[in-house]
């Protein structure tokens, strides 16, 4: 593994993913539509790594005040997970893949196979996690990117909302690691990326 220790949400990490595709957006690496043809979230997410490319710069990334409460209750989740599992979490910075231009960012590793993913929901969400016996959907890719990049066999997929009752606070699942998803997920990040590649040297030879 290639990883940079550097701070999560620090300006050297946002440097560290400038250009490059990321487990958190892999969803929209995938997305496409029913017809077969490329998504609009696909589409804008191509758009940013090539401008991110030709620029040098990261684009900032949206925040509202929800996404703000989840990033400052990360910490207390990593707490209530470490007490509840035993579990001792390595925080750790961006990953690099090896040959591709993609790199993680999980939200912890435990010991030598496993990884963490903290999700932080509002209210109504957090209920709908609680009747889930796995990952929601829309945090696949993700977790097996984050596993596919780092070489891990595991996740721990975590969902924390202090403001329910003790015992319903914290949620764990157990994510094996889909070697099949995986290879599915490979090849369509390779393909996404040689597209970045072409339309950014596109532009740059227009220029």
């Amino acid at each position: 593994m290639n990883a940079q220790s550097i701070q999560q949400g620090s300006q050297e990490w946002f440097a560290a993913r400038c250009g490059k595709a990321t487990a958190s957006r892999f969803s929209d690496v995938l997305a496409k539509l029913k017809s077969g043809g490329e998504s609009a979230s696909r589409k804008n997410y191509r758009a940013r790594l090539v401008v991110e490319r030709l620029t040098g710069k990261p684009l900032e990334t949206f925040s509202n005040a929800a996404m703000q409460q989840g990033i400052e209750r990360e910490p207390l989740a990593r707490l209530a997970y470490e007490a509840e599992t035993g579990n001792v979490v390595t925080e750790v910075g961006f990953f690099d893949h090896p040959a591709l231009m993609a790199g993680a960012s999980p939200d912890g590793l435990i010991g030598a196979e496993g990884l963490l993913e903290i999700k932080c929901p509002q209210l109504a969400t957090h209920l709908e996690y609680l009747a889930l016996d796995a990952e929601p959907a829309e945090y696949t890719a993700q977790i097996q990117g984050q596993m596919w990049i780092l070489g891990m066999q595991w996740c721990d997929f975590v969902s924390f909302n202090p403001d329910f009752p003790d015992h319903l606070q914290l949620i764990v699942r157990r994510i094996s690691r889909d070697d099949a998803f995986i290879a599915k997920l490979a090849s369509e990040v390779a393909q996404f990326l040689e597209e970045v590649d072409t339309e950014t040297k596109h532009w740059r030879i227009a220029a």
